[in-house]
């Protein structure tokens, strides 16, 4: 079944409003703020979280001293 102009028009102008109004929300959101200042204080008093990063530090820590104790042998 062919198209007939008047739909491509109308739906080339369904398109172009979509573009738009994509483009001023990408364009909107850009904020003054890096993502990781949005969320600073998110975790704050939050048990869970220093335990993941207490486990996560014990964590590294044991490979840079498995890493180390290799090089002494």
């Amino acid at each position: 079944m062919p198209v007939m102009p008047e739909q491509l028009e109308e739906r080339v102008a369904l398109l172009e409003a979509e573009v738009a109004r994509l483009k001023s929300k990408v364009e909107g959101d850009s904020s003054p703020k890096p993502w990781w200042e949005k969320i600073a204080g998110t975790f704050a008093d939050n048990e869970a979280y220093d335990e993941a990063m207490q486990l996560g530090r014990e964590y590294r820590e044991s490979l840079s001293s498995n890493s180390q104790e290799e090089s002494d042998d």
